[in-house]
């Protein structure tokens, strides 16, 4: 699959542009991305599934596309629950597997806890453990991961090499 992918759930209207762009991200520096994708919290199915399509058509195994949906799903998710509330997801093949970026343009506007998207909603299945796993899940799973915050927003990677499966020891 190849060029960009828009869809439900981009946010709104004059913030496509306080996204860090292709000038701020590590790895726009390459190439043009197979996805570039925003998303908010309505839009989460839809970059599963682009992301799934997509690590698919880059020669990822089955097993390993579970875990790069699975790892920018939660960096996705953590961008709409702890940053602004939405961002934008881009992937790339690389000649061995694929490498993936999510960023958000920052922390929430300054807000009562009750006018945030999803405030007072508790969450549907609350898992017993302390906050942070999902990034603890995210190192785990992925080949390589970093991420990079600051007053401009947060830049997550993470890579995944084709046909191979990261042992957690």
């Amino acid at each position: 699959m190849t060029g960009n992918v828009h869809g439900a759930g981009q946010p709104p209207a004059g913030q496509e542009d306080k996204l860090p762009g292709p000038a701020t991200t590590i790895a726009a520096r390459a190439e043009p991305a197979t996805l570039d994708q925003p998303f908010d919290g309505d839009s989460l199915y839809s970059v599963r599934a682009a992301v799934a399509a997509h690590a698919s058509d880059a020669g990822i195994g089955e097993n390993r596309v579970r875990d790069v949906v699975l790892a920018v799903h939660e960096l996705a998710a953590n961008a709409v629950r702890h940053g602004a509330g939405h961002g934008r997801v881009r992937l790339w093949a690389t000649g061995d597997g694929i490498r993936c970026e999510v960023t958000d343009p920052g922390p929430p506007p300054a807000q009562a806890d009750g006018d945030r998207p999803g405030a007072g909603v508790p969450d549907a299945a609350q898992w017993p453990v302390e906050h942070g796993h999902g990034l603890w899940l995210v190192r785990k799973i992925a080949d390589q991961a970093s991420m990079e915050s600051g007053a401009s927003g947060t830049i997550a990677t993470v890579s995944f090499r084709a046909g191979t499966a990261r042992t957690t020891t």
